[in-house]
């Protein structure tokens, strides 16, 4: 089976990379010319733990290519998946010029029916736009060919994306014609056989799916992060309170664990793109406005302990930072907590050493020289007044502590993703302040 994918960043290369590795002939194509040129010669755009390995064993076997050139990508193939970026306009909104300029270049270069899958996430009504799209260019050519667009959309963590591709929860597939349904049904069938379900409904529905999905996600993670808040106004221990809630399997123990915000490329855009939608539709989603304000200030509460316990006197002072990444395995920064965090001390006069194990590249695009970059956990603590962790690397799990307590000038912890013991680190010691916890 011949497949194409148009945009090489984290959904299309993921998505080329395991079809290819289950015996797919695969062709990604991206405008960026040197994104391809590099990844001709093994150079990732991303880190993904897992994927390196995938896209060498696949483009020595012949299976997997990248082009810059669309037309020769989809030539012969029997789907073309659109996985290129939805950035948030000002406004909220999912900017769909990428997803429908990919459409219009795929209707001017098609040969032969052909199953259009969006696999970016997109508004609930984004298919028949693509539909429309696709149906202008082939009217303008004076072509008659034929054509089905579904939605596909994706539902992979970074930091696991290959496992959850490879073995998916579900796969939810929204298609208009029962020809459409055979193709994704053939695509998909190395997945579904240890039982992992294809869900086929109408495309609008996926659409909604896809947001649906985040959303409740992101819903949690502002609860606990509330629920967290309180705790301390109370004096209860949000990981007490989310081990009782968390053994009811009504509520599950899963994106229970309060902190300082969510980030990374989805949960923030997709829940303001929601939000828009409604009221583009006449309808106010109030709760999804409000996960919105707590997660905006929830990447706030970790200045606020730091300029409390040094009573509003921050200048002139220097903090080292464990993680700059969103979330664990994964070197993407956007809308990370540590970017505010930077911010907020670096404004009160503070200066900043940082140490990530994958994202210090990515923050010197994002940052700059605005802060310092250490080799190592260790080396970052060297003169700091204190310790923010800000994102939970396994290397940060299980540190020396009197190596700790040796290297900072005075021993303060601040701990954004409950990882540490508050009493075990004041028994040593220390100052601690987690989120929500004793």
């Amino acid at each position: 089976m011949k497949i194409a994918v148009v945009g090489t960043g984290y959904v299309g290369l993921v998505t080329g990379s395991c079809l290819a590795d289950v015996g797919m002939t695969v062709t990604c194509v991206d405008v960026n010319a040197q994104k391809i040129a590099n990844l001709q010669k093994g150079i990732l755009p991303i880190y993904e733990p897992g994927l390196e390995a995938i896209v060498e064993r696949n483009t020595q076997s012949g299976r997997l290519r990248f082009t810059t050139q669309l037309k020769e990508a989809i030539a012969g193939a029997e789907a073309a998946f659109i996985a290129v970026g939805t950035p948030p306009g000002e406004d909220g909104s999912a900017d769909l010029r990428y997803v429908l300029g990919v459409a219009r270049e795929i209707g001017e270069a098609m040969t032969d029916y052909l199953v259009v899958i969006t696999k970016s996430t997109v508004p609930v009504g984004t298919a028949e736009k693509v539909k429309k799209a696709l149906g202008e260019a082939l009217h303008q050519r004076g072509s008659k060919l034929t054509f089905d667009v579904a939605s596909n959309p994706e539902f992979l963590k970074e930091g696991a994306a290959i496992e959850d591709f490879m073995k998916p929860d579900r796969i939810v597939c929204g298609v208009q014609s029962e020809r459409a349904q055979e193709v994704l049904a053939r695509l998909y069938k190395p997945f579904t056989l240890n039982g992992h379900p294809v869900l086929f409904m109408d495309v609008p529905s996926a659409e909604m799916t896809k947001y649906a999905a985040n959303a409740m996600l992101a819903t949690k993670i502002s609860f606990m992060n509330d629920i967290a808040n309180l705790c301390e106004l109370l004096g209860a221990d949000v990981n007490q309170v989310r081990k009782g809630i968390g053994s009811d399997p009504r509520i599950g123990n899963r994106f229970i664990y309060p902190g300082i915000g969510y980030g990374g490329s989805c949960f923030p855009k997709d829940v303001k793109a929601l939000v828009r939608t409604g009221s583009e539709n006449g309808y106010q989603l109030r709760i999804l406005q409000s996960v919105e304000d707590v997660n905006e200030d929830q990447k706030h509460v970790l200045f606020a302990k730091v300029n409390k316990h040094f009573a509003g006197n921050l200048k002139g002072r220097h903090f080292a930072m464990w993680g700059l990444s969103f979330k664990p395995e994964t070197n993407d920064m956007r809308e990370a907590p540590s970017l505010v965090i930077c911010e907020q001390l670096l404004a009160a006069g503070a200066t900043v050493t940082a140490y990530d194990p994958v994202a210090v590249e990515e923050s010197k695009h994002m940052i700059g020289d605005k802060i310092g970059y250490a080799k190592d956990a260790y080396a970052a603590l060297q003169g700091a007044d204190a310790l923010l962790l800000v994102t939970e690397w396994r290397e940060f799990r299980v540190p020396d502590w009197e190596r700790v307590k040796k290297a900072l000038k005075q021993p303060a912890v601040f701990d954004g993703r409950n990882i540490y013991s508050g009493p075990e680190l004041r028994a040593l010691g220390f100052s601690y302040a987690g989120i929500g916890v004793k």
